[in-house]
């Protein structure tokens, strides 16, 4: 029952999508378009929204429809059956995608495919009959396993065609092989094209234009020739892609557009960055009168670094880049595709503004850069963040500075210097061992390389930003405050505090007060027009800071919680104006879905504190199914569907960006721009793959908040050695001194130069 309660929303939403499309329709944007016809570029959803739901299932292809532009194309991989039916599938083998294996475990077998032996369950051996127990599942391994178990069957053309779809895309990738085999594809798509409206056709096979070429009346689908890898060697004329490639009037004698991999309008090198821009082919093929389809694009895959794991930047560089934009995007995540030729293109970086919240950022722009340096907080500024950010560590010569961690070893290379060695363990901070900021100088931790983070890089192998892992350096406090007056765009700085009690029980450092005399030695304390908000998540640091100046606090939350008391928010009134919270104390997450969603934001900001909400990152595994992988899905699920007043991200530029798009201001948002309603992918999961129950998460109480006073500051007990800070007052008896550290990297460098002469 739940499947079908599931396909009948969806079918609903197909209808409502129809009735509504001439309406969205004419919100488009009128700038011109650099495509072929001065059109919109298509977006073509291959296999449906094959990014999340099996592959040429009818969800896929009622999803995509719901949640894209209303012209939609939907894609259709078209193979035979051995009684000459025609039904979409994403492969000619049919074990990667689909059930057969189990349901035929010993109907396996292996045929020439192009002259390459090839095994498996082909659709040629078994009828339409043969496959009505057989059912879709996902075909790429890191995507959601969680909708294998609806039991989607494989869909006819006429079943597709039966949505009516906007547009319909048939591709034909082995014409060839059906030949061999006595069934015919161009018979098959004639026969069909007298009740199927086909619009668009494709092959990497010349002879199938040829043999198609006059079957169709004047208003027949159009011809795309499709390309594939440059390398790989056309059937009929045993010429590579790539050379065929140079002679696009050829291709124009069959088709009337070609179908390319991404990569051949922009290509990569091999460390996944752009090359420099050298090809012309989009040009090139519309002097030819070819229409170019790009393919390959997807959001759960890792893109070029320039885009910073952001899909949406990738599309807006095939579209809108003013020298060129391709006709078609061929995507397994249509509503990013369509959200990014409808809302983003020809936006402007001076675009208004449609939805007010703050932009505030992570350790500058600490998706791009390393966190707290020079080109991270100058990138936030460029990238349009509201606020920059500096978490304030203490050197042991008590100068305030930006790091992201107390901890030196989480953001510079200084495990691999000498300072390695002033390792300790230091219960109050983390129960394993650290080389802390407190342990070194101000000069000392200036002559350390910053290390740019990767949190996905272990289990996911996603890298940031290789080619700038180790640029920039890190700034003292006095430094990113100046920086920050500089700017003209910024409306606040943000100066999170924390380990204030211990730096001043057991360091003798007052973080406090170095921060409150940083601000008036820069003039902050004069100026109106840059807000200064103070963060922790100790109430005493606040409450210390309130007594001492009239700058705004902000309460930061750490733990994820269900609820809060009005008592809580009553104390927390006391000392802080605004709230910090992590994403899942506003929807409830549990094995990558969305189960629902929290009131603590509306509380907090019924009681007038404005809540911000962390961490907002691009990599798409940050984000649960139902954001679709799209960094802006999830965001806009945060700001226009729960109302919170500010994202804290890694990555501002996504964040601004779409703070300023135009579907927002519209009369009627569409679909691809609207919130996702939270626990919505529950009603189309399979039963078997709900995830468990879990523990409910605690609420947040007056008694989390309340902490006694920050203690005074006890002097630190002297160095060892006369004249010389030691790493810490209570250092391990083996601990070595910083001065004979010092002198022995010194005694190594001057030593290694004398060797080199």
């Amino acid at each position: 029952m739940r499947g079908l309660r599931a396909s009948s929303l969806l079918l609903c939403g197909v209808v409502l999508i129809q009735l509504l499309a001439a309406q969205i329709d004419a919100q488009k944007s009128k700038s011109p378009w650099l495509t072929l016809t001065g059109d919109f570029p298509r977006v073509i959803a291959r296999g449906g929204f094959s990014g999340l739901f099996p592959d040429s299932s009818l969800d896929a292809y009622k999803f995509a429809m719901i949640t894209s532009v209303p012209d939609v194309v939907l894609w259709c991989d078209l193979q035979l059956t051995k009684d000459g039916a025609g039904i979409c599938f994403p492969g000619l083998t049919m074990s990667n995608a689909s059930s057969i294996n189990g349901v035929y475990p010993n109907r396996q077998k292996s045929y020439l495919v192009n002259g390459v032996p090839t095994q498996g369950w082909f659709t040629i051996d078994f009828s339409l009959r043969d496959l009505k127990d057989v059912t879709l599942i996902r075909g790429i391994l890191s995507r959601s396993e969680k909708f294998d178990g609806n039991g989607y069957s494989i869909q006819t053309v006429q079943d597709v065609d039966a949505l009516k779809p906007q547009g319909f895309w048939l591709n034909v990738q082995h014409d060839a092989f059906y030949a061999e085999h006595n069934l015919s594809m161009s018979s098959f798509l004639v026969s069909a094209s007298k009740t199927v409206i086909i619009d668009f056709i494709s092959s990497p096979e010349v002879n199938f234009f040829r043999k198609i070429a006059g079957r169709f009346g004047r208003n027949g689908p159009s011809f795309v020739f499709r390309f594939l890898e440059k390398e790989e060697f056309e059937p009929t004329t045993n010429r590579t892609y790539g050379s065929i490639l140079s002679n696009l009037t050829f291709v124009k004698t069959f088709a009337s557009g070609i179908l390319v991999p991404k990569s051949y309008i922009l290509p990569l090198n091999d460390e996944q960055y752009l090359l420099p821009q050298t090809s012309s082919l989009v040009q090139d093929a519309h002097k030819a009168g070819l229409e170019v389809f790009a393919s390959g694009f997807a959001n759960d895959v890792d893109i070029a670094h320039d885009y910073s794991y952001d899909p949406v930047s990738e599309y807006l560089s095939f579209v809108d880049n003013g020298n060129f934009s391709v006709d078609g995007v061929l995507s397994d995540f249509p509503i990013t595709a369509s959200a990014s030729v409808d809302c983003f293109s020809h936006m402007g970086r001076n675009a208004t503004k449609q939805v007010d919240f703050l932009v505030m950022s992570k350790n500058g722009a600490s998706g791009d850069y390393p966190a707290c340096t020079n080109l991270a907080y100058q990138k936030a500024i460029k990238d349009g963040a509201d606020v920059i950010d500096c978490s304030v560590q203490m050197s042991s010569d008590g100068k305030p500075f930006c790091s992201s961690s107390i901890d030196l070893g989480n953001t510079t290379m200084v495990t691999q210097t000498p300072f390695r060695n002033r390792s300790e363990t230091v219960p109050e901070i983390s129960s394993v061992g650290g080389i802390y900021t407190f342990s070194l100088t101000w000069p000392e931790i200036q002559t350390l390389t910053p290390a740019i983070s990767n949190p996905y890089r272990g289990g996911y192998r996603l890298s940031r930003n290789p080619k700038e892992r180790n640029s920039g350096k890190l700034l003292s406090l006095s430094e990113f405050l100046n920086l920050a007056k500089d700017s003209t765009s910024l409306s606040g700085v943000l100066i999170s505090v924390e380990n204030a009690a211990y730096l001043r029980e057991k360091q003798g450092l007052d973080v406090v007060k170095a921060v409150l005399d940083t601000l008036t030695e820069t003039g902050y304390n004069n100026i109106t027009t840059t807000k200064v908000m103070i963060q922790s998540t100790n109430s005493s640091v606040l409450v210390d800071f309130k007594k001492q100046s009239k700058y705004e606090t902000v309460y930061k939350v750490e733990e994820t919680i269900r609820d809060i008391l009005d008592s809580a928010i009553e104390d927390i009134k006391e000392f802080a104006s605004a709230v910090v919270i992590g994403k899942s104390s506003v929807f409830e997450v549990t094995d990558g879905l969305v189960i629902g969603q929290t009131k603590v934001v509306e509380r907090l900001q019924k009681s007038q504190l404005p809540v911000y909400v962390e961490l907002f990152q691009n990599e798409f595994v940050s984000q649960p199914y139902d954001f679709f992988s799209d960094a802006t899905v999830e965001i806009n699920s945060y700001v226009t569907g729960v109302g919170i007043n500010g994202t804290i991200t890694e990555f501002p530029f996504t964040a601004a960006r779409y703070k300023r798009n135009p579907c927002l201001g519209s009369k009627e948002i569409p679909f691809y721009m609207a919130p996702v309603p939270p626990g919505g992918l529950l009603e189309v999961v399979s039963p078997g793959s709900l995830p468990p129950a879990e523990a409910p998460k605690p609420v947040f109480t007056d008694a989390d908040v309340t902490e006694p006073p920050l203690p005074p500051v006890t002097a630190k007990a002297p160095a060892s050695t006369p004249g010389t800070p030691s790493t810490n007052a209570q250092a391990p008896s083996g601990q070595t001194r910083l001065t004979l550290s010092l002198l022995l990297s010194v005694f190594a460098m001057v030593l290694a130069s004398l060797l080199l002469l």
